[in-house]
């Protein structure tokens, strides 16, 4: 009688739990404002860090094509959206220190791990291609 009355209030529990997870939120004038409100702040504060918005889809992968144009390996497949930060991030140094051209390619090289992860590349040839690279792609404003 008591596995019973278990195996009862066990399933019940289950399926008032099953229920109330596949019920799904419908979108509000509140949830559109407050999404907004997020995507404005976020905008704000990468314009106060000196970094461009996100990229396009077709910037995106345009630059992850000049990526592999220098070498396939700085961009292994599923490291994409942490190339495309890193360029991000190059770019508040390009918008900081634009005619600092050696000083850029060499950030460039750390930034994108160059000097550890493939010493055969880490040549300011390189470092220079990366700049032009993401400048080009993801900040030509800059």
């Amino acid at each position: 009688m008591r596995i019973r009355a278990i195996v009862v209030c066990s399933a019940t529990a289950l399926a008032l739990a099953l229920t109330a997870c596949s019920a799904e939120e419908e979108p509000t004038a509140d949830t559109a404002a407050s999404r907004s409100a997020v995507a404005a702040q976020e905008e704000a504060a990468r314009k106060a860090a000196g970094l461009p918005p996100e990229p396009s889809a077709t910037a995106r992968y345009r630059y992850l094509e000049a990526l592999d144009a220098i070498d396939e390996r700085i961009s292994e497949p599923g490291t994409d959206e942490q190339a495309v930060s890193r360029g991000l991030n190059q770019c508040g140094s390009i918008n900081a220190t634009p005619d600092d051209t050696a000083k850029l390619a060499q950030q460039a090289l750390r930034r994108f791990t160059i000097d550890t992860r493939l010493p055969d590349i880490n040549t300011a040839e390189t470092g220079e291609r990366l700049v032009q690279a993401v400048h080009r792609h993801l900040c030509p404003d800059y």
